[in-house]
């Protein structure tokens, strides 16, 4: 668009479908930034698919078939190196299906050198959690309920800088190898709390989640004698980012930005999730 200050590219970035109807039934997210270089990567990708180029690299985005599994397993490589030398290391996935050989081998030998990994699989996964001096430090949720959980989300401590990532793709072969998807980094720190907050309630959930056992077998998790119900729907309908951290006793965290704020120096950044927000895309 062309502003006061010159042309300016506005960019959404989804986890889901531009459909009204599952709009209501699906849990995702949507990243609306005037980023100039997500702008720049997301104009080069548009016209690789109208066929205007050939361009296969891509600055921000991590951008499949173009080396997204490359790039997924050198940020879970970086916090085995994190975890190796003492540093923080932790790694929150969230997604529909996990069954890419390659990603499950990496995250098994980041749980062997110390990484704590939390996957949130709604569907099928491959990986197999617990197994001792394999995976005794990945544990597998799938939560179902109300909603169905359609977003991708990912969380990489990376030593204590933060990193987070929401886009199309689950870690399959058919998304690395023959489709094309987008994820895009969330940059801006103000909207790291709405994330944290989020992938912590549906970590936190007694009520709606089942854990995947060393057996291959789920199980349903429910409060424990005394222990307040935890069901991650009732409360992200409440509030769409879960209305305060769990591990922080519920303590609110500070809003997301407005699409209106001015953020390093361009239009500010919004998250937004279909479904339990009330919004259509």
């Amino acid at each position: 668009r062309r502003d006061a200050d010159g042309i300016r590219r506005y960019v959404h970035v989804g986890t889901g479908n531009y459909n009204s109807r599952t709009a209501r039934r699906d849990t995702d997210l949507g990243l609306f930034t005037a980023d100039p270089s997500i702008g720049a990567d997301m104009t080069d990708l548009f016209n690789a698919l109208t066929g205007f180029s050939r361009q296969q690299t891509f600055p921000s985005l991590i951008v499949a078939p173009y080396g997204m599994r490359s790039r997924f397993l050198s940020l879970i490589e970086r916090e085995a190196d994190h975890a190796r030398s003492g540093r923080p290391a932790r790694i929150v996935a969230k997604m529909n299906a996990l069954v890419d050989t390659e990603i499950i081998s990496a995250l098994y030998r980041a749980s062997q050198a110390g990484v704590d990994i939390d996957l949130i699989v709604r569907g099928i996964c491959c990986l197999r959690p617990g197994i001792p001096d394999v995976s005794d430090r990945i544990r597998v949720l799938s939560i179902v309920g109300r909603f169905l959980e359609h977003s991708r989300a990912w969380q990489f401590l990376n030593g204590g800088a933060e990193e987070y990532y929401i886009g199309s793709a689950d870690w399959m072969p058919r998304n690395f190898d023959g489709r094309v998807e987008a994820v895009a980094p969330i940059e801006d720190p103000a909207l790291h709390a709405s994330l944290r907050t989020l992938l912590a309630t549906l970590l936190a959930d007694n009520r709606q989640a089942w854990e995947l056992d060393l057996d291959g077998c789920y199980h349903q998790r429910r409060p424990a004698p005394g222990e307040a119900e935890r069901a991650s729907h009732q409360l992200l309908l409440l509030d769409p980012w879960g209305a305060g951290d769990p591990s922080r006793d519920g303590q609110p965290v500070a809003p997301a930005a407005s699409a209106g704020d001015d953020v390093d120096g361009y239009a500010g950044h919004a998250l937004e999730q279909s479904a339990l927000s009330g919004r259509a895309p």
